[in-house]
């Protein structure tokens, strides 16, 4: 019977998940040397945003620097008034002096027309404005000022992204489908109105701005709302309709574990199915919490997925009552910090690096095996085991490590791999 099932699977392999992303149009974002690619054929591309004051510049340019340090790839800063729209351009100058030359967003809500017009050295240093379509004006000036700020986004070169939010979202469209759904044979529900106007709104604000003289290849959109089961009905709604880019994420995602746990069920719902060009992680940080964790999320949630590959990855058992001993935890912790830490010289150094697999295993039940199928790994002794733990590099036994320095030893053995496999790579790049 066992022969009969293994033909059976072999006869009709069994097909990889499908990650093909679908065709859009492709945005660059541009700021001196730097150049990110949004949407066609681009890897998806890693965002935050700064809850610094923007007036104080000093704590934006510091907060933007570690932001980007962690690998966001635009930086979306807050533009909402006269204050804030005078620092952009200190801002901007810091980070060239401290050789950060990651693109800032500008976020604009009800006066980015004025501010843009009356700053123009803010214009000039931002590498891309938000408009939100909801709030750009009141419904007698909601045209005008939309206008405006497509006039000066083309006139400076710069992308735009439109981003609908359905806690404001234009309320005289809102009300315009409301009404025309009510006269309908069979209405639909309100939720589902809401999301035809959030759609709408970003289409019908998009088509404008083409109409204004804006090229179709410098527009970005988005339609965030909080809740998972909207976001992918309106996601794949929005990506039916049409090949502008989409930035992806939740308005409001919440702290800790649910706002991480809440973003990666809509998002890698969606770009399993392709949809996807740009990703934020809307994380509420705890007091005094360490804003560049939504960047290793969003970099995590595409690493997982087989997206992108950013820093080494490693695998560790979650431990049982065969693993009492905390050893194996705080070993996994301590290499886990020490490759990120080690990725910006690495990075430069290694190419390829980042696809590395390490494993921290803590007892011979799966230890042995998840070690030889990482590039490296390390078998530690459970409860009542031996005291000596296995390595295990490119899937075969090169060593077993003993007695109080394993961690230390552990570690030395990863840079010596790392070295001796990347630096070779390295070598046949640049002969």
């Amino acid at each position: 019977m066992s022969s009969q099932i293994c033909s059976a699977l072999f006869a009709q392999p069994i097909a990889d998940a499908p990650l093909s992303r679908r065709v859009t149009r492709q945005v660059l974002v541009r700021w001196g040397g730097r150049l990110v690619k949004v949407g066609g054929d681009a890897p998806v591309v890693v965002q935050s945003m700064t809850n610094t004051d923007t007036a104080d510049a000093i704590a934006t340019a510091i907060q933007v620097k570690e932001l980007a340090q962690a690998g966001s790839e635009i930086v979306r800063i807050t533009v909402n008034n006269a204050d804030a729209a005078r620092e952009v351009p200190a801002i901007r100058n810091q980070l060239d002096r401290m050789g950060i030359d990651v693109p800032l967003c500008g976020d604009f809500h009800y006066n980015g027309h004025q501010l843009l017009a009356d700053f123009p050295d803010c214009a000039k240093a931002l590498s891309k404005y938000r408009i939100n379509p909801g709030n750009v004006g009141t419904s007698r000036s909601r045209e005008g000022n939309f206008a405006r700020m497509i006039e000066l986004a083309c006139l400076h070169d710069k992308p735009v992204r439109i981003g609908v939010n359905w806690g404001s979202l234009d309320q005289t469209l809102l009300a315009r489908l409301m009404d025309e759904n009510a006269a309908r044979p069979q209405p639909l529900t309100a939720q589902q109105v809401m999301y035809a106007a959030l759609i709408e709104s970003a289409i019908s604000s998009a088509r404008e701005a083409e109409r204004l003289g804006m090229p179709g290849n410098q527009i970005v959109l988005s339609c965030k709302v909080s809740q998972v089961q909207h976001l992918v009905a309106v996601y794949r709604e929005l990506s039916r309709r049409c090949d502008y880019p989409l930035h992806l994420g939740l308005t409001e995602a919440g702290m800790g574990s649910k706002g991480i746990v809440a973003s990666t069920a809509a998002l890698g719902i969606l770009l399993q199915e392709g949809i996807g060009d740009t990703i934020r992680f809307s994380l509420t940080p705890e007091p005094g919490g360490d804003r560049a964790r939504e960047v290793v999320v969003g970099q995590e949630i595409l690493q997982t997925m087989g997206l992108r590959a950013f820093t080494p990855q490693v695998v560790a058992c979650p431990g049982c009552g065969r693993t009492t001993s905390t050893f194996f935890q705080e070993l996994a912790d301590k290499i886990q910090t020490f490759l990120r830490q080690q990725m910006p010289v690495w990075k430069a150094s290694y190419p390829g690096v980042e696809t590395m697999q390490v494993a921290v295993m803590g007892c011979v039940v799966n230890g042995p095996g998840e070690s030889r199928h990482a590039n490296i790994g390390i078998s530690l002794p459970g409860t009542g085991e031996a005291s000596s733990a296995p390595v295990f590099i490119d899937g075969e036994r090169a060593m077993t490590l003993k007695g109080e320095g394993i961690a230390e030893e552990f570690q030395q053995v990863v840079e010596a791999y790392v070295k001796r496999r990347y630096g070779q790579a390295a070598e046949q790049t640049n002969p």
